[in-house]
């Protein structure tokens, strides 16, 4: 059993995920990683199980929301203290695990990696996506934070066990801004500085897909 474990949805991605689990291992051992493969149709699930890493699947592609929601609830199973959720297309640095941990240790119920505080290298549409998901997170939830987006978070188990996570798809990650603000918990940022390739650009939400989201995020917000 490890203190810190790490979940790492993956769909189809094959090309990259040898290499971004020998970088990630060599920070954390590879029995405190979960990979949620999310119904990928090529070898990501080969690759994760010769790794030495915990393999979850899913049958079908059920979405980031989805594979997180796994992922979490297997490590919490497993024991863990902290949560840190971990992009599997090779943009996060492995040694920010132990950064973002160490914020939980401190206190943080939430610790979110923003790319925005350190804008090096990162290009304008990106900074526009980003700005646009900060924005509709705060118009809809009330909450500011500087990357609503970032798939690099860590969470003190209490917080992560008393959050209600509905969305399956790519709206998962408003909605973990939205029930730390109403939790009013302690979220923090940090910033961290991803690794842009053409592979990790490519793997990004498109804008039809960030339409697509932002219309489910206006049909939940008007459930609740």
């Amino acid at each position: 059993m490890h203190e810190v474990y790490v979940v790492m949805p993956c769909y189809n991605e094959g090309a990259v995920l040898a290499s971004v689990l020998e970088h990630v291992t060599t920070h954390v051992p590879a029995t405190s990683v979960i990979v949620v493969n999310d119904g990928s149709s090529d070898t990501s699930a080969v690759i994760a199980r010769e790794s030495g890493v915990h393999l979850v699947e899913h049958r079908i592609n059920r979405g980031l929301g989805a594979a997180l929601k796994t992922g979490i609830d297997l490590a919490l199973a497993l024991g863990a203290k902290v949560v840190v959720t971990f992009d599997a297309d090779g943009q996060h640095h492995g040694e920010d695990i132990a950064r973002l941990a160490d914020a939980v240790r401190q206190g943080a119920d939430m610790v979110i990696g923003s790319r925005n505080l350190d804008r090096q290298n990162m290009p304008w549409y990106r900074r526009v996506y980003n700005n646009l998901g900060n924005v509709v997170t705060w118009g809809m939830h009330g909450a500011w934070v500087s990357d609503s987006q970032s798939g690099l978070r860590a969470f003190r188990r209490e917080a992560i066990e008393q959050m209600r996570i509905r969305a399956n798809r790519m709206d998962v990650s408003s909605e973990f801004v939205k029930e730390a603000h109403r939790l009013r918990m302690q979220l923090v940022e940090i910033p961290v500085r991803p690794v842009y390739t053409e592979y990790s650009l490519s793997k990004g939400q498109s804008f039809a897909g960030g339409v697509k989201t932002l219309v489910t995020m206006a049909i939940r917000l008007n459930m609740d």
